[in-house]
C-alpha cells in the first residue's frame, strides 16, 4: 500500500491513521478534548489546545480547523451549527463511534511512540554517560 494510504480511507484522500497526520499531534489531542467534553466549539478548543499539546510551539488556529475538517471528512467527528443565543452561529463538534475507535488507535500508537522515544533517550544518555535511573512503574490502585 502506498505511504499515507490505507484501506479505511478513500483512495483520493490522505490517510490519518497510524501517525499519517502528525502536524504537532493536533489530531489525537482534539479527539481527546472533544471526548472529554462530549461536544465543543472550535473556538473553545483553540483556547485550551496549549494545555493538551505535545509541543511548546504555538498551534495556529488554521491548523486546528483544518484538522477538525479532516476529522469530520473521515467520519471521526460530526458537527452542527448552534444558532441559540446572541452573536453569530457557532459550529459544535462531537465524536462519532468511529472517532472513539480512532482515539483508541491513537492511544496505542502514542504508547508505542512513547516507548520508542524513551528507548532512544536512554541510548543517547548511555553514550554520553548521563543515563538517568529508570523509575519503577507505579502500581495502579485497585478499589
Amino acid at each position: 500500500m502506498a505511504p499515507g494510504k490505507c484501506a479505511r480511507h478513500p483512495v483520493d484522500y490522505p490517510c490519518t491513521c497510524a501517525m499519517g497526520h502528525l502536524y504537532r499531534f493536533i489530531e489525537p489531542v482534539l479527539l481527546l478534548m472533544i471526548r472529554e467534553r462530549g461536544q465543543a466549539y472550535g473556538y473553545d478548543l483553540s483556547g485550551e489546545l496549549g494545555d493538551y499539546a505535545f509541543t511548546d510551539a504555538d498551534i495556529e488556529r488554521a491548523a486546528l480547523y483544518r484538522t477538525l475538517n479532516i476529522l469530520e471528512k473521515n467520519g471521526y467527528v460530526k458537527s452542527h451549527w448552534d444558532t441559540k443565543g446572541s452573536g453569530p452561529a457557532r459550529k459544535v463538534y462531537s465524536l462519532t463511534k468511529d472517532g472513539e475507535h480512532h482515539l483508541q488507535q491513537w492511544s496505542e500508537v502514542l504508547h508505542n511512540v512513547s516507548k520508542s522515544m524513551s528507548r532512544f533517550v536512554r541510548k543517547v544518555e548511555s553514550l554520553n554517560g548521563t543515563q538517568r535511573p529508570i523509575r519503577a512503574k507505579r502500581a495502579s490502585a485497585v478499589s
